[in-house]
């Protein structure tokens, strides 16, 4: 025996936003158990194309765990059934011979459909714009030790530096909350030197983006944290929602 597999695929299939989409049944067999979820993708797709059928929309770029762009929704979570990974990290032997796999875009008001898995998530953009950055002029990159930073603030910054934005936080939330994206941002930022002096005015106006953009309040379930591909913690939304407290707080008192 091979070891291959034969699986039934129930794809989500939607031509953009304007119009309903619906889940469309495919065969794919001889599956190695070695390719990552994406390359079975791959292998379907081009059995479409040999057909004459229309390829199915799917975002991907590094296929290395990076980029965070290989967003679905698999068998009901985000990235698959395997936790700490994105979707082209998970491999075809998570799964056995004969399995029947939803595959869905992530399902949020603010992640509207482009087509079929593909969503737009330009809000996330939009948020980083309105204050995930430094606006002072750095100059010149400095040496590294001329600039101490404490263990324990490094680690935090790093830690929330780990998240790539895939936007599997949202999906698992069932409120399409956007807060441990936002918040790991913002205390990406907010625990080193250079990221201090905007750090109120920052948390504002980022949580004020996430609002505009329609994302859901958090639930306070977990969710995100437990769907996360790099386990970004939820001590961060605490830690955001502390400085954006402080933060209306001394707006208030001028």
């Amino acid at each position: 025996m091979s070891g291959n597999m034969n699986l039934t695929l129930k794809v989500w299939r939607q031509k953009n936003n304007k119009v309903k989409g619906s889940l469309v049944d495919y065969k794919v067999n001889e599956v190695s158990p070695d390719m990552s979820f994406l390359e079975m993708f791959d292998v379907l797709n081009e059995q479409l194309i040999i057909k004459g059928d229309e390829p199915i929309a799917f975002d991907h770029d590094c296929r290395e765990g990076i980029c965070g762009m290989c967003s679905m929704h698999i068998n009901g979570r985000p990235h698959g059934p395997k936790d700490a990974i994105t979707t082209c990290q998970l491999h075809m032997r998570s799964f056995k011979d004969g399995d029947t796999i939803v595959v869905e875009p992530w399902r949020a008001k603010a992640f509207p459909v482009i087509k079929d898995l593909t969503v737009d998530r330009s809000a996330f953009d939009r948020i980083i714009a309105s204050g995930g950055y430094i606006s002072v002029n750095t100059g010149n990159a400095q040496d590294g030790n001329t600039l101490p930073i404490p263990k324990v603030d490094a680690d935090i910054a790093f830690a929330a530096a780990a998240c790539i934005g895939c936007g599997a936080c949202v999906a698992a939330c069932k409120n399409a909350s956007a807060m441990l994206f936002v918040s790991a941002k913002v205390n990406q930022l907010a625990h080193l030197p250079q990221g201090k002096p905007e750090r109120m005015e920052r948390v504002r106006a980022m949580v004020a983006q996430m609002d505009k953009e329609g994302f859901g309040s958090c639930t306070n379930t977990g969710a995100c944290a437990a769907e996360c591909p790099k386990e970004i913690s939820l001590v961060n939304i605490a830690a955001m929602n502390r400085d954006y407290l402080k933060s209306n707080l001394i707006d208030a008192e001028g």
